[in-house]
């Protein structure tokens, strides 16, 4: 089957048998597919990803946690987020939620195992989301990431 610019086509061959293919410009369609799709697109980056290069030592992590802004006089702002990176005194996370430079928050995760205060020391804004990276307040006791 020959086909045009943007129509579909299936390169695993006739009904009956999927891998023969006759048609010597089918099998250079193939043949071309095949070298040209072989390298996949590089996948896109997160935005907490390319904070972490500021990080040498940030090691991926996925660590869900409640986040809250801890903010004098308003109230607290609060959301669920996901550790990406961690150093042993940093954590690394993409947010939803108006954080600035030295802003001081509360990490929770679900079992308490980890219940800690730390500030902001970095942000990238992207959209609507926010990569931070925070740096506790002090020794964190059950962080999974220790220093060598």
């Amino acid at each position: 089957m020959r086909c045009g610019p943007g129509a579909l086509v299936t390169l695993t061959g006739g009904l009956g048998n999927p891998g023969r293919i006759d048609d010597p410009w089918e099998l250079r369609m193939r043949n071309s597919v095949s070298k040209s799709g072989a390298a996949a697109a590089p996948a896109r980056e997160s935005s907490t990803t390319k904070l972490a290069r500021f990080f040498p030592n940030a090691t991926p992590v996925r660590i869900p946690v409640r986040l809250t802004r801890m903010v004098s006089g308003s109230g607290a702002f609060s959301e669920n987020t996901v550790i990406e990176f961690g150093t042993p005194t940093e954590v690394l996370f993409a947010s939803g939620l108006p954080l600035e430079f030295a802003d001081k928050l509360r990490l929770q995760n679900s079992d308490g195992t980890l219940n800690t205060e730390a500030f902001v020391v970095a942000v990238q804004y992207n959209g609507g989301r926010t990569a931070v990276a925070a740096r506790f307040t002090g020794a964190v006791p059950n962080w999974i990431v220790k220093a060598e």
